[in-house]
């Protein structure tokens, strides 16, 4: 299945619209990299099917305060917005509705899987 065949028209006018699968990538990768903290540039997205619905994989790293930092105030981790596993779950609903929101494609799901940690000085103290 191609990325164009899973976009249900809204409306009936002639022509076509295409989204390429790179242009489609770029903004799977600049969603995640905004809900985990990184730059799209480390992200990897690629797309399946998925008995007739596009599936979005993601591999990641992740932002994460100074261990030593969260040594000296345990609230960096909340300020981050909580552990490595909430933060990737919650990634992963928010990339399944930008994409969905920004592109118009319907997806089955978004599967998220780390595969490492920036080290980061973002985040806020609560």
């Amino acid at each position: 299945m191609s990325v164009a065949e899973a976009v249900e028209p809204t409306t009936s006018l002639a022509g076509h619209n295409r989204i390429s699968t790179q242009a489609l990538t770029s903004l799977a990768q600049a969603a995640a990299a905004e809900a985990l903290g990184v730059e799209p540039s480390d992200i990897r997205a690629d797309w399946s099917d998925d008995d007739g619905m596009l599936a979005l994989s993601i591999v990641a790293p992740i932002s994460i305060p100074a261990l030593s930092e969260v040594l000296r105030n345990p609230q960096r981790v909340q300020g981050f917005g909580g552990s490595i596993w909430d933060r990737a779950v919650a990634a992963k609903a928010t990339v399944l509705e930008r994409v969905t929101r920004l592109s118009g494609f319907r997806l089955s799901r978004v599967d998220i899987r780390i595969s490492g940690a920036h080290v980061s000085e973002g985040g806020r103290v609560r």
